[in-house]
């Protein structure tokens, strides 16, 4: 009799199959997909009504709180639509989580970087006021 013949019934079924057995994966819920869902509609519509009412006077200050409310939904998307833990399979969510999160920290700054130096560099003769006049 080999190994697997011993682990095998005669229906050929596993005798180690997952049925009924906690695998540390978070489980998913109406409810958790309805919470989710309502904290992305309040981080989205937040952000729009700062853009759309002109709440800040400096554009800088309006990017920067848009940028924080970005992060913030995808810590959200990331736990309650994929359900990543620190838990779940042995601790592989949560340095796919660490991954995330460095790679939204460089592109987050090399975009802001990029374009900060861009507004700088396109026209570095011109100011602000010599653009305004006809």
């Amino acid at each position: 009799m080999s190994a697997h013949d011993a682990t095998s019934d005669h229906h050929g079924h596993d005798h180690h199959d997952d049925h009924g057995h906690d695998d540390g994966a978070p489980h998913a819920t109406f409810k958790g997909y309805m919470t989710g869902f309502v904290l992305s509609i309040i981080l989205t519509a937040i952000p729009f009504w700062m853009v759309m009412g002109n709440v800040f006077e400096k554009p800088g200050t309006t990017a920067i709180v848009i940028l924080a409310f970005a992060a913030v939904q995808i810590v959200v998307h990331m736990v309650y639509f994929l359900h990543m833990d620190s838990k779940s399979q042995h601790g592989w969510t949560m340095l796919a989580f660490i991954f995330t999160v460095v790679v939204v920290v460089i592109t987050l700054t090399g975009s802001l970087w990029v374009m900060y130096h861009m507004n700088n560099n396109m026209m570095p003769h011109m100011s602000t006021e010599q653009h305004h006049k006809p």
